[in-house]
């Protein structure tokens, strides 16, 4: 693969700054993402993931099932995209479902 290719478009990472990172050390897509924002765009790693993946393989050895998916987490706290559009600085929460539900004892009431 060219050094320019662009891994992910959403951050505009190349595929020679994956590399860098891989070179210092790197060996899961999450060690590329903190370093680089590689998956950190709007599409949340969707079109990226395999080709940091498939860099990886291909500079440390590891097979692709020794290297671990990407970390995915939810908002702390989901938000209307209408603020995220506006660039508003201030916003209610969304009402979630998991609003109302109740744990006791490590069970759902």
């Amino acid at each position: 693969m060219d050094k320019t290719t662009i891994i992910c478009r959403c951050e505009e990472i190349s595929c020679e700054e994956v590399e860098e990172v891989i070179s210092n050390g790197g060996r899961t897509f999450d060690d590329v993402k903190r370093i680089t924002r590689c998956g950190m765009g709007p599409c949340q790693a969707k079109i990226c993931t395999s080709m940091v993946a498939e860099i990886i393989h291909q500079q440390t050895g590891l097979s692709l099932s020794e290297i671990p998916l990407p970390r995915m987490r939810m908002p702390l706290s989901p938000i209307k995209l209408e603020t995220l559009a506006t660039n508003s600085t201030s916003f209610s929460a969304v009402k979630s479902v998991l609003d109302d539900v109740e744990i006791e004892e490590g069970k759902v009431r």
